[in-house]
This record gives C-alpha cells, structure tokens and sequence, in this order.
C-alpha cells in the first residue's frame, strides 16, 4: 500500500513507481499493487505535475527464512535469499511529497577563515594625484 502525503494532507493521484531487482511496479496513489520479494531494497519514486517524494524500503528477512534454516539448513536460507521468500517489505508506505525546487540545499563543510599575511608585490603601487 503506498500513499502520499503534502503538507500534512493525504495527496491522491500521484504516480508511483517502485523497483527492486526483481523488478519495476506503478501504482497511483493511495494504492496498491503486488510486487515479487527480493533481498534487495525497494525504492519508490512518486511524482505529480510539481510536486514529488521517494522512499526506500529494506528488505527484512520473515520468520520462514529462520524456520527453513532450522530444518533445511543452508540450503533452506539460500533458497530463500535466491527467491526473495524469506524476506519481506512493509506493507505500507508514506511517501512525504515536496515542491519541485524545493529540495533541501546541499551544504558543505566550510574552513574556518584564516587570516592570511598580506602580500607583497614586486613594483610599488603608482601614487595618485589629487586634482586642486
């Protein structure tokens, strides 16, 4: 179930895209749509005219993978991490939408100023004369 959310209000109508290695999924929002589980994480890209949100979902692993390596082994949890199986997304996600240009500005990490010695120059500056 994937819905969005602008300003504290629920956003309907908003294209989603969700993909993972197992594949690429649409929906639009509020929804839902069945995708294959994978090890992989999910990521989710929704957007509508201006506005747009992303969100990533980790793939856990469920019970059953610990159930199959208790009785299969580590041919039970490697079936599982193959097919995806034992792992699972959240079954529902909010994707916080924003204002296209409304992103938040990168920032960098800046040196603390340093007085600097003042520079030297070969030919002496020319002097200027003041007109009487």
């Amino acid at each position: 179930m994937v819905q969005t959310i602008h300003d504290s209000k629920e956003l309907v109508g908003v294209g989603c895209t969700l993909t993972n290695d197992a594949g690429i999924w649409f929906v639009t929002s509020p929804g839902s749509v069945s995708i294959h589980k994978s090890t992989g994480d999910l990521a989710i890209d929704c957007k509508r005219e201006d506005v747009f949100g992303n969100q990533t979902l980790v793939s856990k692993s469920n019970g059953a993978v610990w159930g199959n390596v208790l009785l299969g082994g580590g041919i039970g949890y490697i079936v599982d991490r193959n097919t995806g199986a034992g792992f699972d997304y959240p079954a529902t996600v909010t994707v916080m939408m924003r204002k296209v240009g409304s992103a938040a500005p990168l920032t960098t990490p800046t040196a603390p100023a340093v007085a600097m010695p003042p520079v030297a120059s070969a030919a002496p500056a020319p002097a200027v004369a003041a007109a009487e």
